[in-house]
């Protein structure tokens, strides 16, 4: 199965942010990376009127596009897939980031700023490292600034991709 690291924390702490820099740093280093994005409101990627949007509104349960470049699909589904199952679509990447997925047993990166909560959402034994603007003295999970991606990719190196 491809190697997982969910970014989590509260909304609005910079776990997107943080996601852009660990997926250039992990780029940077020749990884093929994949991300997985947990959305408990729900959302729409298509657009209305366009050809695939015409295919959904007319009944299909799953729509694909595709292109030279790109590939998407839009399926509709009766309840929302584990982990497990996305993780499978993903196959090919070296390793899988999401955002979001704090509920996962997967291992964690929380995103911790002091000024949106004062403690942790995950338990040390969850947590592989944490990106904050204040240090947290708990043994065995490193903290790193929430710029430090290098830093971080380096802990994901050591701890899940070797």
């Amino acid at each position: 199965m491809t190697p997982i690291v969910c970014v989590v924390g509260k909304s609005d702490v910079g776990k997107t942010t943080l996601l852009e820099k660990l997926i250039k740093e992990l780029k940077r280093r020749n990884y093929k990376v994949a991300t997985i994005k947990h959305d408990t409101h729900g959302f729409d990627i298509d657009k209305p009127g366009k050809d695939t949007w015409r295919h959904a509104q007319a009944g299909a349960d799953t729509v694909t596009i595709s292109s030279p470049n790109r590939v998407a699909m839009i399926k509709k589904v009766d309840e929302e897939w584990e982990l497990d199952k996305l993780i499978e679509l993903n196959s090919d990447a070296d390793l899988i980031l999401t955002e979001g997925y704090k509920r996962s047993n997967k291992p964690k990166i929380e995103v911790f700023r002091s000024e949106k909560y004062q403690e942790l959402l995950c338990s040390p034994e969850e947590l592989i490292a944490i990106a904050s603007d204040v240090d947290h003295d708990i043994p065995g999970v490193p903290v790193f600034d929430l710029d430090d991606a290098a830093g971080l990719v380096d802990i994901i190196e050591e701890k899940i991709l070797k």
